[in-house]
């Protein structure tokens, strides 16, 4: 096969030095391989697809060479496939299992005979997929679900399209759930085609081989690519695309704007089962779509794909709002989308009962996955941000997927049914319930102010070791990215934020919204401290820490409620206070007076907000010295010159002053706040002191 290093439609990125250096390891080689192609979303998306490959090895109990196959195990995603993700077995065993099979109805049955197959005994489970590598005879196999395979694959006509496109070359069998039968259906094909470079599965994906990985991974970029040249050309005849442009997008600024005004509204009606996380992308390809006159036609349909529909849910949920629609009514706007939400879930139930077995599992939440709001963009609700991001990235696929089978001829998804049967497989539902359990703070929302480091920063990441996605905010750009870049963007994000400024307050909950769909939990943080007597306290001093304590408490509560409000699903604010809002002492006037307002003004908003389940509570630390920013500088000279004592003898003054006589960090803090947000959940306008024990500082 000629080299081919360029190509137009999909990316090369074999690197042979890379891959010299593997030597000879075919395993190796196949998981390089994998990698590589799952670094392409239009090639396959997160979690689709799977690859294999075979070598000879020695039977650890007879010493003999023998065939095994290593191949994705499942719930794994080729782009990030290692070691630890694949199951090797028995090839000969494997094959063996055609003197057993029963039928399509002994489906579910064969999988557990999978474990009988197993050479490797580290091996992740093997997926239902594995037949379809191990009945192919060649070395390294590609199931990949390409964008523009998958529109010929469902494109009406679709096995006359492959002949048209590819001759005698490739084969073609219709669409059948993933499983045993549709191993021996490619072994059949291939038998009845031999010399054929690969196999299209109707409505589904792709099959292709070679006798290298280098071979293999050629041969599956060349078909996706004749696949995509040949759309393009058709694109190129047609002159338009999903029926030409119905509506005209708003610009990129407005789209955000009503993004962010809209997004909290939609998060609260898609969690009506259980809280969500939300994502918003307004891409190019997701606008062509959403503003098209064959939106209505089309999106109804639902995906083809079963790797599409298992994320995206079998049809999105068209908002009917005129892109100009006023959203700062968001009553007025949530009486509008009621309805529209209240018929997704009578009809997902319909879907439901109509498809049903005796046997199906319960049915899931009817809330949809994808919403389309035409004029602005596409919004996805799931459990986690990433599991939301990646659902909006199969829908994108799925457009792909329409856009191409339109072009070609028509656009065919798979009928109610068989759509039902793939989602509520027994076996699907066994993988679902193999899911670890979700932590305290899963499905939540933080924005935590003064991040960049540190009592901020620990709140930060507790909230994220503990589930919860979180907005880091302070007002140094700088330490709030090194900050939040330990953690990946389905994690944390930075903002830079002056608490004192309110557009600089409602630029961050935007951010948050756009980023997550909303906010749960408000942990006010930032903060400085200014220790002098009332005679050296200048009108600059009292300003400042009124400001930044008082005035940002205050803004960030007042623009949070707002969002919290609209989603109407409760939630938490907890502000960092300190001690001296409650002990009285010399050098402290202006930081001990904005502590005590902090501390009250917690009281007044947990009396107000309590109607709209927000609660609202205080942390109390003292003599948080290390790690903390508000030790460094003159405040601790400040109060060290208060207490008699030198810088250096600080920690030990304080660890020594409370009763438990522990030094406080800003972990420990952290884990007040938490107590907070995932514990004491009928607790609100509560003071928790976390001062190792200061008599003088109890509230009560």
């Amino acid at each position: 096969m000629e080299k081919v290093k360029t190509f137009r439609y999909v990316n090369y990125l074999w690197d042979e030095k890379k891959a010299a250096a593997l030597g000879d390891d075919q395993v190796a080689l196949f998981l390089y391989r994998s990698n590589i192609l799952g670094a392409d979303l239009r090639i396959t998306n997160y979690g689709g697809g799977n690859t294999s490959c075979k070598t000879i090895e020695k039977d650890p109990l007879t010493n003999q060479d023998v065939e095994v196959m290593w191949v994705k195990g499942s719930g794994g995603d080729i782009g990030t496939l290692t070691r630890k993700g694949i199951a090797g077995l028995y090839t000969e065993r494997l094959r063996n299992l055609k003197n057993v099979y029963g039928g399509l109805e002994d489906e579910d049955r064969m999988v557990g005979l999978f474990n009988h197959c197993i050479y490797d005994l580290d091996s992740k489970a093997p997926s239902i997929d594995t037949p379809l590598h191990g009945l192919l005879p060649f070395k390294h196999i590609d199931h990949l679900h390409p964008d523009a395979l998958i529109a010929v694959a469902a494109a009406k006509d679709s096995e006359a399209v492959t002949r048209e496109i590819w001759g005698d070359t490739m084969g073609w069998v219709p669409w059948q759930r993933p499983g045993f039968d549709l191993g021996l259906q490619l072994e059949k094909c291939l038998a009845d085609n031999p010399g054929i470079r690969g196999i299209v599965l109707g409505s589904h994906g792709l099959f292709t081989w070679g006798e290298t990985s280098y071979e293999c991974y050629l041969n599956s970029l060349e078909v996706i690519e004749t696949a995509s040249e040949y759309i393009a050309r058709k694109i190129e005849e047609k002159g338009e695309v999903f029926g030409g442009q119905k509506i005209e997008s708003l610009s990129a600024e407005e789209r955000r704007s009503k993004a962010a005004q809209i997004m909290p509204v939609l998060r609260g009606l898609a969690s009506s089962e259980s809280r969500m996380v939300g994502h918003f992308t307004d891409s190019e390809a997701v606008l062509q779509f959403i503003n098209s006159h064959d939106l209505e036609r089309l999106a109804p349909l639902g995906t083809s794909c079963p790797d599409h529909f298992l994320r995206t849910k079998i049809q999105p949920l068209v908002l009917t709002l005129d892109k100009n629609e006023n959203l700062s009514d968001s009553k007025a706007v949530l009486d509008k989308l009621n309805p529209l939400f209240e018929q997704y879930r009578k009809e997902y139930k319909d879907y439901y009962e109509t498809c049903r077995h005796p046997d199906s599992p319960a049915m899931r939440d009817p809330n949809p996955v994808i919403i389309i709001y035409p004029g602005v963009g596409m919004f996805s609700f799931s459990k986690d941000k990433q599991t939301t991001r990646v659902a909006s990235e199969f829908y994108v696929n799925a457009i792909n997927v329409m856009l191409g089978a339109e072009a070609i001829s028509e656009y065919t998804s798979l009928p109610r049914q068989e759509a039902f049967d793939i989602e509520y497989w027994l076996l699907e539902e066994a993988k679902l319930q193999r899911m670890p359990k979700e932590k305290p703070l899963s499905r939540k929302i933080a924005i935590v102010t003064g991040a960049g480091g540190g009592i901020g920063q620990a709140i930060a990441e507790k909230m994220i070791a503990e589930g919860a996605v979180v907005v880091y905010t302070d007002l140094s750009t700088q330490a709030v990215e090194s900050a939040a870049m330990k953690y990946n963007k389905d994690q944390a994000i930075a903002v830079q934020c002056d608490v004192t400024s309110d557009e600089a307050i409602e630029k961050a909950f935007k951010e948050a919204v756009l980023a997550f769909g909303g906010i749960d939990i408000i942990v006010h943080s930032a903060g400085l401290a200014i220790s002098k007597s009332l005679e050296d306290t200048t009108l600059q001093d009292w300003d400042l820490l009124e400001d930044v304590l008082v005035k940002g408490q205050f803004l960030m509560s007042k623009i949070g409620t707002e969002i919290m409000k609209k989603q109407n699903l409760g939630g938490d604010i907890v502000n960092i206070a300190s001690k001296n809002g409650l002990v009285a002492g010399p050098n402290n006037v202006a930081y001990g007076t904005a502590k005590a307002a902090q501390q009250h003004m917690t009281r007044l908003l947990a009396a107000e907000l309590a109607s709209n389940k927000i609660r609202v509570n205080v942390v109390n630390p003292d003599g948080v010295i290390v790690g903390s920013k508000i030790w460094e500088g003159e405040w601790a000279e400040g109060r060290a010159k208060a207490n008699g004592i030198s810088v250096e003898e600080l920690p030990a003054f304080y660890a020594k002053r409370n009763l438990l006589n522990e030094i406080i960090l800003p972990e420990d803090i952290a884990n007040g706040v938490f107590a907070c947000v995932a514990i004491l959940d009928k607790s609100t306008g509560n003071i928790i002191n976390v001062d190792g024990g200061m008599a003088n500082a109890f509230p009560r």
